[in-house]
């Protein structure tokens, strides 16, 4: 690709740059006149971002970073991986490229994957990096997904969409049909050309809703990086109509965490005074709703219907964080009074009706420090304070 951006003195000063502060650059003369400034320090940004997110291009010399908004909305090397131990077979076709971060990661399991993009700008760009990166079973294709297939006598082995969503009348959107593609609206044609489907949508879509808009979901995966949820996938199958299972899996930077289950199973939860251990889930859990589910598996007693925090007098193994309770006291005056003695914490609020600022700001409780306190309503209906130490689970 003949881009002036590869030219080794620009290559070079965009290495040099990264990690400045680009808005102190933009104030400065350009150095080489004959680009425009703006396409320069728009590289030092994307590559900034980059050197976390997406190490391997960040790693490797003349890579093109598109627009701040692609790199943005790109999956990470991380969440990529993950998606790609979901698909197997000789094809996958994904209908919204983007910058081709997830396609780099199925084509290590698929025999071919297209990528197809409608930004023509951005369809050279990507071409251009997977070269760059020895890719060499990416086929990438320009144009209009839904034309793309309509135009293909192919059947993929897998069909891979996540929709954008920017709308350019109603800003950020988080409903399926009002993204792009309009996958509900698409789903006959989408499985004319698969049996087998995986959607990538916001973390905000309500997973009730999802449901309401999609067909044929076998399966739904809760995707969160270092306690952040990231993802959501979607996994369809054509005429599936069986129990849908939630998978959720927290990826941090020591190990996965992994909690599976069926929302339409009757779970149940002991609800129950606090123990000698809290155990708190990560939050691709507390976006499942799965909170009857996981004090069953792990034979936890629950708090408080709707605090969500669970207790036990033995230490498990637990998809979240443990700690261990030394003390217990009322959310009132007297015993706050005590407790603020030491005058530092962190600070954690679960069903109660003051958030962790009103309660620093009011107690005037600095934050930090080894010992945590958990702001929270138990199984009397009582206001109280655990005090705890956080612990490393077995």
């Amino acid at each position: 690709m003949d881009h002036p951006i590869l030219r080794p003195e620009i290559q070079e000063f965009i290495d040099a740059k990264v990690g400045s502060d680009v808005k102190a650059l933009a104030l400065l003369k350009n150095p080489f006149p004959d680009v425009r400034w703006i396409d320069i320090l728009d590289q030092i940004s994307a590559k900034t971002k980059a050197q976390a997110k997406l190490p391997t291009w960040f790693k490797t010399s003349n890579i093109i970073y598109p627009s701040k908004l692609s790199v943005e909305q790109t999956s990470s090397e991380r969440t990529a991986e993950y998606k790609a131990r979901l698909v197997s077979g000789h094809s996958l076709i994904d209908l919204t490229g983007g910058f081709g971060v997830d396609d780099f990661y199925f084509s290590k399991k698929v025999g071919t994957v297209v990528h197809c993009e409608i930004d023509a700008e951005l369809s050279e760009i990507v071409k251009h990096n997977l070269s760059t990166l020895q890719v060499q079973n990416i086929v990438c294709l320009q144009g209009d997904s839904a034309g793309v297939l309509a135009a293909s006598d192919q059947k993929y082995d897998w069909i891979y969409i996540d929709p954008s969503r920017r709308n350019e009348t109603k800003g950020k959107v988080f409903m399926l049909k009002d993204c792009s593609p309009d996958v509900p609206r698409l789903l006959d044609l989408y499985f004319t050309k698969s049996d087998h489907i995986l959607i990538k949508t916001a973390p905000l879509l309500d997973l009730s809703a999802g449901m309401a808009e999609l067909r044929h979901v076998r399966k739904i995966h809760i995707v969160a990086l270092n306690n952040e949820v990231r993802e959501l996938l979607w996994e369809l199958s054509a005429g599936y109509s069986g129990e849908i299972e939630i998978d959720t899996v927290n990826l941090t930077k020591s190990d996965e965490q992994y909690f599976s289950f069926k929302p339409d199973a009757a779970y149940h939860a002991v609800i129950g005074l606090p123990k000698r251990y809290l155990y708190e889930p990560n939050s691709a859990i507390m976006k499942s709703g799965g909170f009857n589910a996981i004090a069953e598996k792990f034979k936890l007693t629950k708090l408080h219907l709707h605090s969500h925090l669970y207790t036990a007098d033995e230490i498990l193994p637990f998809p979240g964080r443990v700690f261990e309770v030394t003390g217990v006291i009322p959310y009132e005056k007297q015993a706050m009074r005590k407790l603020i003695e030491n005058r530092q914490c962190n600070i954690s609020v679960r069903n109660f009706p003051e958030t962790a600022e009103v309660i620093r700001k009011k107690w005037k409780i600095k934050d930090g420090g080894e010992t945590y306190c958990v702001f929270t309503t138990n199984a009397d209906n009582r206001k109280i304070v655990l005090i705890c130490a956080k612990i490393t689970p077995p």
